[in-house]
């Protein structure tokens, strides 16, 4: 079985899910992908369902109903992963926005003694590509902002393209992540390191998705600026330390 599964979190991505599927299939080392749709009205589970069919014991779909959240959609794919026994456990856009050929380098840094991989846009430089202006400096800022308000030395701490450690997983616990939307990532993150988890970066070039829509909004984006804030205070109050 392989030791590795990629998490896709899906709304709307009927443009994308085909190909991204097909493009994790044909790397050189074997991966399992989980979908994890939130009952997509324009047939995305349906096509990922299709497909099941030609990429059978590889390709799983679980469905929810309704836009549920970002951190919700991937806590539910960490448990379903944990419950698999998977070694390395993978979050991934469906929109091309990350290079599903980077899953190897963010898999080799694990292998080679990270606990948590993430695929960093800011590691070397700004390295994104198709997004306006004020959107990069916002994401870039927001990372200045994350690592003086929490202390963290990350330099893409919103970064979404992640490889976990098993282990990590199942260290966290779950019910005390508060946060679904952008702050998902900041808070997965900040607690992996209270954890005392090795996490590294590998650079990576981010291309802003050429079909379907993006996700992002300013209420998720006032929810990160406020959580910063509020995940520091709270830190104060909890134990953090290895099961």
């Amino acid at each position: 079985m392989p030791d590795s599964l990629v998490i896709i979190p899906t709304y709307n991505e009927k443009e994308n899910i085909e190909k991204i599927i097909r493009k994790v299939f044909s790397l050189p080392h074997a991966f399992h992908v989980l979908i994890i749709d939130d009952g997509s009205p324009d047939g995305t589970a349906d096509i990922v369902k299709h497909l099941q069919g030609e990429f059978d014991g590889h390709l799983f779909i679980e469905e929810r109903k309704g836009k549920l959240g970002l951190g919700t959609a991937y806590i539910h794919g960490f448990k379903w992963a944990l419950a698999h026994h998977y070694d390395f456990i993978f979050e991934m856009d469906a929109d091309f926005s990350h290079n599903p050929e980077d899953l190897l380098r963010l898999r080799d840094a694990c292998v080679q003694g990270a606990d948590v991989a993430i695929g960093s846009r800011y590691i070397k430089g700004v390295n994104v590509v198709n997004w306006p202006m004020g959107r990069v400096l916002m994401s870039y800022f927001a990372s200045v902002y994350v690592r003086f308000i929490t202390g963290i030395d990350i330099q893409d701490a919103t970064a979404g393209f992640k490889c976990y450690r098993a282990k990590v997983l199942e260290t966290i616990k779950f019910e005390k992540i508060k946060f679904v939307g952008y702050a998902f990532q900041i808070e997965m993150k900040f607690t992996a390191i209270k954890h005392g988890f090795k996490v590294v970066e590998v650079p990576i070039i981010f291309t802003d998705r050429t079909e379907g829509t993006s996700k992002m909004s300013t209420k998720i984006f006032r929810e990160a600026f406020l959580g910063v804030i509020e995940l520091k205070v709270r830190s104060w109050f909890r134990k953090y330390g290895r099961s």
